[in-house]
C-alpha cells in the first residue's frame, strides 16, 4: 500500500506491552484492521496476525520477538507506528530493547487477571525511558471479566493518577461497547465487526457512575494548569475542548495515565482507541531533545533535537537475521532526514554504510519509501557492520545514543552438534542468531571445554534450537551444563617432592620442599620463592612453579581446578648433571599432590545471587522451595503487589529453576540470577560429585552434574 511521508509532529511511536496472554497481538490486529491497514481481522488462533508472523510464534501462539506495523488514522492524518512486544518473561529482554525506540507505551491489562508480574515489569521499562503511558483493559468480553476490579488492580500497582476515560457497556458475554467519559457519549459495536462504533445514549443504569467518573476526570485534567484550575473552581466543570487540552498536557508530563476499554478479539472500541492514540500520545518532537555522548559508552554530555533541520543521526534498536533478505536493521531517525540510497557513517565502527532501499515495516512486509523524517521508524537490509545499539549518521556531526543494557542470561545449556556437518555449520548459524538476539550468549567453558548457549529461560533456548534447525538446517542437542566446581584447602602442609630416575645415560633428579597454606576465597594462587643459599638453582624455580600450576589445573579430589592457596618453596636439592627443568617440574607436581593429601582438601561450588519477583500469594511457597535447594534467603521487599525474594543459592540447584518457577506460579513469576561467590560443598553432596567424577574419568568421559 502506498505510504506518504510523515513529519515528526504527525508520527506516534507506540509500544504495545503487557503480560503474556493479555491480548496485545489481537489488539494490534484489530487496530490495523479498523484503520484500513489490513483487509482482514487477523487471529492468533489461526496464525494470521500481521505482527506474529514467525513460524515459531505461529506454532507456539505467543509473541517471541517484537513485531512492527503502522497505520494511518485521524483527520488530519497521523501515522501510528505500533510495536507489538513479547509479554512472557523469557522473551522480555526483546521488549526492553524495543521500547527504547518508542515515545509512549500502551500497557495492555487482562480484564480477568488485572495487573500481573510482567505488567509491572514493562511499566518499569517505560519509567526507565521516561515515556508517557496509557492503559487499556482488554478482554472485557471474557468470562469473569471485571472492569472495576481491573481498575482497582491498576491503581494499586501504578497509583491513583491512573484514571478511567472509558467505561464498558456491559461485561463478559454482554460486553458490546464503551462509554467515552470525556465527551459523555456511548458507542455500541458489532462483535467481530469493522471496529466502528454507533453512537447511542448512555444507559440510565450507568448514567450516575459515568457522571461521577467524568467529574474525577475533569478534576485530573485541570490539575497542573492554573488557568484550567481557575475555570474549574469558577464553573465546577470544564468544556470538552479544555478537558482534552488539559489531558494532553497531563499525559505528556506523566501526571495522568488514562485507562481505556477494548476487546481486541471481537474488535470492540478500536476506533476510539485509534483516536486516543493519535490525539493524546506524544509525537517524537513533543518529547524534546535526545541525550547522547561524544564517545561510545561515555557520559551524556550532548543532546540532539528531534528535527528535520538537525544533522542526520539514527539509532539501531533491533536486528533480525532473515534467511532470505539477509540482516535486517531496524532503526529510529533521531534527527535529520534520511533519503534512500544515502551513505551514512557507523560511528561505532567508523565505517560507511549505504542505506539502499529504506523501508517501513508492516509485519514481515517491507514497504519501500523514498525518505524518512526525524522521529520515524524504518528498516534497511544488508548493512555490513551495523548491529543493535549502534548509532549512524552524518560523519561531520558525531553523537552516540546509549544502547539498552540487558541482563546476563539466567540459564545455560551445553550444546552439541549431532553430526560433523552440523558442527561445521553451527558456529556461523549461531553468529547470525546472536546478532538478532542480543540477550543470548554463546561461549566455550575453558574448564569443561563445553560449548554453552545461554538465554532467559529453557523455552528461550529451545526456540533458538528450533530456529537453528528450520532456518539453517543445523541439528543440535541440549543438555545440562557441567557445574564448574573448584577445589581448595582448609589446612596447611609441609612436604617434599622428589623425582629420581636413573637410566643408562644421564638420570633425572629434582627435589623440592614446599609449604602450602589456604588463601582467602577469591585469592587465586600465589607462589613464593623462599630459597636461600642456592639449594635449588634460580633457573629451576620456575619449573617447580609450573609443575604445581599444571597439577592444580588437573585437580586432586575430582579433577576440578584447585584455587585459593599459597605455595612457598623453601628448600631442595639438585644434581649438577642429572637435574633439569623437567625433573623439577615433576618434583613440583609430586610435592603438590603430597601437600593436597595433608592440607584438608574440599570441593567448592558456585553460589548465585538470586532475586525472585512474584505475586505476594506465592511468596511462602517460593521461600520454602529456595530453602529446599540449599538456598539462604537474605530478605524480602514489597513492590506493589509483587514480592521480591533475595537469596543465595548453589548453581547446581538452579539448573531446572526456570521451568519449575513457571509451573509453580502459572508463569506469573520471574527471577534474576548472577554469580556471587564460591562456597564449600556439604560433605554428602561432595562425596557424590567426587564419586561421579572418578567414575567418569575411569570410563574416559567427562563430568556431568546432578540437577539439584
Amino acid at each position: 500500500m502506498a505510504l506518504r511521508t510523515y513529519e515528526g509532529k504527525d508520527i506516534r511511536n507506540i509500544g504495545v506491552a503487557g503480560h503474556g496472554g493479555s491480548g496485545k497481538t489481537s489488539l494490534v490486529s484489530a487496530l490495523l484492521y479498523s484503520a484500513g491497514a489490513t483487509k482482514t481481522l487477523g487471529s492468533v488462533a489461526d496464525g494470521s496476525t500481521v505482527t506474529d508472523y514467525d513460524e515459531e510464534e505461529i506454532a507456539r501462539k505467543v509473541t517471541i520477538s517484537t513485531g512492527v506495523a503502522y497505520c494511518e488514522t485521524g483527520n488530519p492524518k497521523v501515522k501510528l507506528n505500533l510495536l507489538d512486544t513479547p509479554g512472557y518473561n523469557i522473551f522480555l529482554n526483546d521488549t526492553h530493547a524495543s521500547l527504547d525506540a518508542v515515545d509512549s507505551v500502551l500497557v495492555v491489562v487482562d480484564a480477568v487477571a488485572g495487573v500481573e508480574v510482567q505488567t509491572e515489569k514493562v511499566w518499569s521499562f517505560a519509567e526507565e525511558f521516561e515515556q508517557a503511558r496509557a492503559i487499556v483493559i482488554n478482554k472485557l468480553d471474557r468470562e469473569r471479566a471485571g472492569f472495576d476490579r481491573a481498575v482497582e488492580s491498576i491503581q494499586a500497582a501504578f497509583g491513583r493518577n491512573a484514571i478511567p476515560i472509558h467505561m464498558p457497556l456491559g461485561e463478559e458475554k454482554n460486553h458490546r461497547g464503551i462509554i467515552d467519559l470525556i465527551a459523555m457519549k456511548a458507542y455500541a459495536y458489532d462483535v467481530g465487526g469493522n471496529g466502528k462504533g454507533k453512537e447511542e445514549a448512555i444507559p440510565a443504569s450507568l448514567a450516575d457512575a459515568a457522571q461521577a467518573a467524568h467529574e474525577k476526570l475533569v478534576e485530573a485534567a485541570a490539575e497542573g494548569d492554573d488557568k484550567l484550575m481557575e475555570e474549574f473552581f469558577d464553573k465546577g466543570t470544564l468544556p470538552v475542548e479544555h478537558i482534552v487540552d488539559g489531558l494532553k498536557e497531563a499525559v505528556l508530563h506523566k501526571r495522568v495515565f488514562p485507562i481505556l476499554c477494548a476487546s481486541g478479539l471481537h474488535n470492540i472500541g478500536s476506533d476510539q482507541l485509534l483516536n486516543f492514540l493519535a490525539e493524546y500520545m506524544p509525537s517524537p518532537i513533543a518529547r524534546g531533545a535526545c541525550p547522547g555522548s561524544a564517545t561510545a559508552g561515555g557520559e551524556a554530555t550532548l543532546s540532539r533535537k528531534v528535527s528535520d533541520t538537525e544533522p542526520l543521526s539514527l539509532f539501531v534498536y533491533k536486528t533480525v537475521a532473515d534467511p532470505f533478505a539477509g540482516r535486517l536493521t531496524y532503526f529510529k531517525i533521531m534527527s535529520g532526514v534520511l533519503k534512500s540510497e544515502a551513505t551514512v557513517t557507523n560511528y561505532n565502527k567508523s565505517e560507511p554504510e549505504r542505506m539502499s532501499h529504506i523501508a517501513v515495516l508492516m509485519g514481515k512486509e517491507m514497504v519501500p519509501v523514498t525518505e524518512l523524517h526525524a522521529g520515524d521508524l524504518g528498516v534497511v537490509a544488508k548493512l555490513k557492520d551495523t548491529l543493535t545499539g549502534h548509532t549512524l549518521g552524518d560523519p561531520k556531526s558525531v553523537i552516540f545514543y546509549p544502547p539498552v543494557i540487558l541482563p546476563e542470561p539466567l540459564i545455560k545449556f551445553a550444546i552439541e552438534a549431532k553430526t560433523r556437518t552440523d558442527e561445521d555449520r553451527m558456529g556461523v548459524a549461531l553468529h547470525k542468531i546472536l546478532e538478532e538476539d542480543t540477550s543470548l550468549r554463546f561461549e566455550r567453558d575453558p574448564q569443561t571445554k563445553e560449548f554453552l548457549l545461554g538465554g532467559s529461560g529453557q523455552q528461550h533456548v529451545e526456540v533458538i534450537v528450533s530456529k537453528l534447525k528450520k532456518r539453517y538446517h543445523v541439528d543440535v542437542t541440549l543438555k545440562a551444563p557441567t557445574i564448574p566446581y573448584r577445589e581448595t584447602i582448609r589446612g596447611r602442609a609441609d612436604v617434599e617432592g622428589k623425582h629420581k630416575k636413573q637410566t643408562g645415560g644421564h638420570g633425572q633428579f629434582g627435589l623440592c620442599r614446599i609449604k602450602m597454606e589456604p588463601m582467602p576465597r577469591g585469592g587465586g594462587f600465589e607462589f613464593v620463592n623462599d630459597i636461600f643459599g642456592g639449594a635449588i638453582p634460580k633457573n629451576f624455580i620456575p619449573a617447580v612453579e609450573k609443575g604445581i600450576i599444571d597439577s592444580a589445573a588437573r585437580g586432586y579430589l575430582a579433577g576440578f581446578p584447585v584455587v585459593d592457596f599459597r605455595v612457598s618453596v623453601y628448600d631442595g636439592k639438585y644434581h649438577d648433571v642429572d637435574s633439569s627443568e623437567m625433573a623439577f617440574k615433576i618434583a613440583g607436581s609430586l610435592a603438590f599432590k603430597a601437600a593436597m593429601a595433608e592440607a584438608k582438601p574440599v570441593l567448592l561450588e558456585p553460589v548465585m545471587r538470586v532475586e525472585v519477583y512474584a505475586p505476594d500469594t506465592f511468596s511462602g511457597d517460593l521461600m520454602g522451595d529456595l530453602n529446599s535447594r540449599r538456598g539462604r534467603v537474605q530478605g524480602m521487599d514489597n513492590k506493589g503487589s509483587t514480592t521480591v525474594i533475595k537469596a543465595m543459592v548453589p548453581l547446581s540447584e538452579m539448573l531446572t529453576y526456570a521451568t519449575d518457577l513457571t509451573s509453580k506460579t502459572q508463569g506469573r513469576a520471574s527471577y534474576h540470577m548472577e554469580f556471587d561467590h564460591y562456597d564449600t560443598v556439604p560433605p554428602l553432596i561432595a562425596d557424590k560429585v567426587i564419586e561421579k567424577a572418578k567414575a567418569a574419568k575411569a570410563a574416559g568421559g567427562h563430568v556431568e552434574e546432578e540437577e539439584g
